[in-house]
């Protein structure tokens, strides 16, 4: 049950970069110049990680995702009473559809945020196949070097034509590609049982 768990936070840690990679939505191209070189990929990846890695101990795990949600809730807890009162609620959520706004015009995420595609990374789907991806020893935790070599493995699949950039063609047969495979893998995966009486 342990590996289960930690497998599920690992998958909710990186999925939203793997997922991202695919698309070519990381924003890696740091010279706005259309493409995307191995080089500015891998500078996003370490960022990523960087960021993912709430306890600085050089890997993802399920300590990150415990501190990640500690530091979730303190932003929410404005009066740092322990609790979240249904104000404090209102006025984060509040900030956070103002946060959006624009992106489907609505104030809502359009499938492409990073919430939404946390959220659903840690519920088996993709998120079971995205642990798998990252943690290539199967230890449990994700370090750099898998983390980054993950990321450069999608990169290597979004340059067809293996000329060291991608560009937004190539991004978006990669969309295409990514789409089709979730919607296999989705097919394949069992409903959940339904829970004992």
């Amino acid at each position: 049950m342990k590996t289960l768990f930690t497998g599920l936070a690992i998958a909710a840690l990186a999925a939203g970069t793997a997922y991202a990679v695919e698309n070519g939505s990381l924003r890696a191209d740091a010279d706005s110049n259309g493409t995307i070189t191995r080089a500015e990929m891998q500078a996003q990846a370490a960022q990523r990680f960087a960021q993912a890695d709430a306890n600085k101990d050089g890997k993802l795990d399920t300590a990150d995702r415990t501190a990640r949600r500690a530091a979730m809730f303190d932003t929410v807890d404005t009066d740092r009473n322990g609790q979240i009162s249904r104000a404090e609620f209102d006025a984060h959520h509040a900030a956070r559809m103002q946060g959006h706004e624009g992106r489907d015009g609505m104030g809502k995420m359009d499938g492409h945020g990073q919430g939404h595609r946390m959220g659903r990374g840690g519920h088996g789907g993709r998120g079971g196949m995205m642990a798998g991806m990252f943690d290539a020893n199967k230890d449990g935790a994700v370090s750099q070097a898998e983390f980054t070599t993950a990321a450069m493995q999608r990169f290597e699949t979004m340059d067809s034509n293996k000329d060291g950039q991608v560009t937004q063609a190539e991004q978006q047969a990669a969309r295409g590609a990514f789409r089709e495979r979730m919607q296999q893998f989705r097919g394949r995966v069992p409903a959940p049982a339904a829970p004992a009486s």
